[in-house]
């Protein structure tokens, strides 16, 4: 009896097998279960094996550690850097796309599918214990850590618990949201025993244009409310007016005004950044300026058809501009009359903070945004 011919096989093995399961956060997130819902949005438990990540700078010879309790932001900022994060998750080249998983490659996924991270706490309190105190530790550097889903889930609030019971950490903090108020007892407690500031980002302050541009992050008065109260319980907070907008937001008048606005709020120190636009976010804003700003578009189609960070001579002129501004409206002494009673050790710029913020991972150092901040208050927080 003849043999059944045998199917050709490939001189490569692993040419033979089926495409590969997804791995890493990839299968993390195909794995991820349904936690809550909202309005046009889904929340899926993400069970991560680390909370702290690791960033280390080439152009300054500090490393810091930065925390995200969430993945995915709801607060829709049309200008955000942090929405390629949600590309991580998808499937590999060549992998096929898992039934029913959402296309990550859609800059407005990074917004609708929000990732709360499992046993965050528990994880915090074992890497301290490898950690050493005199690194940075920055949270929220590419979601904001308040957004409206941590009513809810407390998972930024757990976090807060446990530095509360350690000491000696540099803790930077950026976030829109008000509800940061809610935990001013913990913030209270970590700044008694370690080195808390926190910056909270305000665009503009003008609450029509605030909406347009951050749909669901709180209105600017009530951002300037909670520098205002976080001062009064004695935190050290600052206003990052970031992103400064070509055309929009980065006229003297409009840096001026919020400046303004930053030391009637008793802000400890005022810093911004000029706008910069990753592949993965310039759709979403160059959406915006077509709908919002028609006249502008040619101008930054020209500015960010073939990079993404800000020119030189722009940033320079926008410095010059940022520290005229800190200097009219006293806000150059505000930090050091923060910090007199810190000692030695603390590091200062000539004219503000030095950044809490971790520097871009080692994988993006390429091309770094030109910062209207002197170098040692250059932030992340853009």
């Amino acid at each position: 009896m003849a043999k059944t011919p045998r199917p050709a096989e490939s001189l490569f093995p692993i040419l033979n097998q089926p495409s590969a399961s997804p791995t890493g956060i990839a299968r993390m997130a195909f794995e991820s279960t349904h936690a809550d819902g909202g309005h046009l949005i889904e929340f899926k438990a993400l069970k991560v094996r680390s909370i702290l990540n690791r960033s280390v700078s080439k152009r300054m010879t500090w490393m810091a550690w930065s925390i995200n309790p969430y993945r995915g932001c709801e607060f829709a900022c049309r200008y955000c850097y942090a929405r390629y994060t949600h590309e991580f998750m998808a499937p590999a080249l060549g992998q096929p796309q898992p039934v029913g998983q959402p296309d990550f490659r859609d800059p407005d996924t990074f917004e609708r599918l929000i990732f709360l991270k499992q046993n965050a706490a528990w994880l915090l309190e074992q890497e301290l214990r490898r950690h050493h105190p005199h690194d940075q530790i920055a949270i929220g550097t590419a979601t904001d850590p308040w957004q409206p889903i941590e009513r809810r889930a407390r998972i930024t609030r757990s976090l807060l618990e446990v530095f509360a019971r350690h000491s000696g950490y540099n803790i930077g903090i950026v976030t829109k949201s008000r509800l940061i108020l809610r935990d001013t007892d913990l913030l209270q407690e970590i700044n008694r025993r370690n080195r808390l500031t926190v910056h909270i980002t305000i665009t503009t302050p003008d609450a029509a244009l605030a909406r347009l541009l951050e749909p669901r992050a709180p209105r600017p008065d009530l951002r300037l409310e909670t520098v205002r109260r976080l001062r009064q319980a004695g935190i050290t907070t600052g206003i990052l007016c970031s992103p400064l907008l070509p055309g929009i937001t980065d006229t003297e008048e409009a840096i001026d005004r919020m400046a303004r606005h930053a030391a009637e709020a008793n802000a400890s120190f005022f810093a911004a950044n000029p706008l910069f636009l990753k592949p993965c976010s310039r759709p979403t804003y160059l959406s915006f300026v077509r709908e919002h700003f028609p006249s502008l578009l040619p101008e930054y189609e020209r500015r960010f058809g073939h990079a993404d960070f800000a020119t030189k001579p722009y940033a320079q002129h926008l410095s010059h501009l940022v520290s005229q501004a800190r200097q009219r409206h006293g806000l150059n002494r505000r930090w050091r009359e923060d910090h007199d009673d810190l000692g030695d050790h603390t590091e200062l710029a000539a004219d503000g903070p030095r950044s809490l913020a971790p520097a871009r991972s080692s994988l993006s150092l390429k091309k770094q945004p030109a910062s209207v901040l002197p170098p040692e208050q250059q932030s992340l927080f853009a």
